[in-house]
């Protein structure tokens, strides 16, 4: 029996064999610890590290310097909005959001709530888009961070993150942007877009899992964040534990990857994605979840009518391998929180589908794909 086709690439990838290629020496031949600077098996790690951190630097166009590498990015984003909210209460307790970010942007700012921290979390629009009229007004003198995703994890949508950094540049307020489904996929320029702190992660990009990084700005103006682990001092004091060479070798080659085929790319998987559509839009009931096309290339997120959510995903998942929504919170017997931010109904919202389209999908994949969802909609409403 064949394998389902594989179309869930924003809940994670297949790690592209040129990354694996470059990793594997530093999990036998160059295994050493990279801060053991006394040997050359320490050194061989280290200079591995030092050239992934000017890689991934170069991509977003930050120092080296700026890199500070993690778990993944849900350590990131604890690690930024935590950070700057303990190094900088006493300027402000003020953090605004967005209510269609991850949880694990929306959950750390529910903690720091607790603690006495007040937390604006904006509404989106229909097209889950940020209302940047509603933005401006939200900020205040005691806000110190604002923190607003680059690309939607469930509904693919890119959001206005140049004009958000400009905003809050202007107001001397810190930008965090969570760019785990955007990094190797758009452009990013901290520089430009007038970002202070970023979050990345390896394995949305075809990179390995349990590695990530934050950036931080060191210049103008210098961002301070408390660390979140301790001991050892490691990654300039913002973030102990021996670092993972291989890993972060491995997430730099996804992120130059990335860079260098990203126009490729998204062509190709913008083509298969809208393949997709034409073909599944011609069932009636079908609506789309997002901005049409301001969204990642590879991403389709649907609705369906007249069918029961659980009912569809157990009807496809022996034909194809898709989710829900975020597979981070995938157990929840609850409606996706992004799409009832937009104003989709509870009963829409449980009947949603994501599809996420990857490097390696083909146009035969998509072509089975979208005849099996058909099939499996017209049987279901059939009763």
């Amino acid at each position: 029996m064949s394998k389902p086709i594989y179309l869930d690439a924003h809940s994670t990838t297949p790690v592209d064999d040129r990354v694996l290629e470059v990793m594997l020496p530093f999990f036998t031949e160059h295994f050493g610890n990279p801060a053991s600077t006394t040997h050359e098996y320490g050194w061989a790690a280290e200079s591995a590290v030092k050239r992934s951190r000017a890689i991934i630097a170069a991509a977003i166009g930050a120092d080296p310097t700026e890199i500070a590498f993690t778990s993944g990015a849900t350590e990131a984003n604890n690690l930024a909005i935590k950070g700057v909210a303990e190094a900088h209460h006493s300027r402000g307790r003020h953090i605004v959001t967005v209510a269609t970010e991850h949880n694990a942007v929306l959950d750390p700012c529910r903690y720091l709530e607790s603690l006495g921290f007040e937390i604006t979390i904006l509404p989106v629009l229909s097209d889950g888009l940020v209302d940047l009229e509603k933005l401006e007004p939200a900020l205040r003198d005691d806000t110190i961070l604002v923190s607003v995703m680059a690309a939607n994890n469930e509904i693919g949508v890119l959001q206005p993150i140049t004009q958000i950094g400009q905003l809050c540049h202007d107001r001397g307020i810190f930008f965090h942007t969570d760019a785990a489904q955007a990094i190797g996929k758009i452009p990013l320029n901290v520089q430009q877009q007038n970002i202070d702190l970023m979050s990345l992660t390896a394995h949305k990009i075809y990179g390995p899992k349990g590695i990530g990084a934050l950036y931080v700005r060191r210049r103008n103006p210098r961002v301070t964040i408390a660390p979140q682990l301790h001991g050892g001092g490691h990654e300039r004091g913002m973030r102990s534990g021996t670092l993972a060479a291989p890993q972060i070798v491995g997430l730099a080659k996804a992120i130059e990857l990335g860079v260098e085929l990203m126009v490729e790319d998204n062509a190709r998987m913008l083509a298969l994605r809208d393949q997709l559509w034409q073909q599944i839009q011609a069932l009636d009931g079908v609506s789309l979840n997002g901005h049409p096309t301001q969204r990642l290339a590879g991403n389709l997120n649907v609705s369906v009518a007249g069918v029961e959510g659980n009912a569809l995903l157990m009807g496809l998942r022996s034909a194809m391998a898709i989710s829900s929504g975020s597979a981070c919170t995938s157990a929840k017997i609850e409606p996706s929180h992004v799409l009832q931010a937009m104003g989709v109904a509870d009963e829409l919202a449980f009947a949603s589908v994501r599809f996420g389209i990857g490097r390696f999908n083909i146009a035969t994949e998509i072509d089975q794909a979208a005849q099996a969802f058909a099939s499996t909609v017209n049987h279901l409403r059939a009763g």
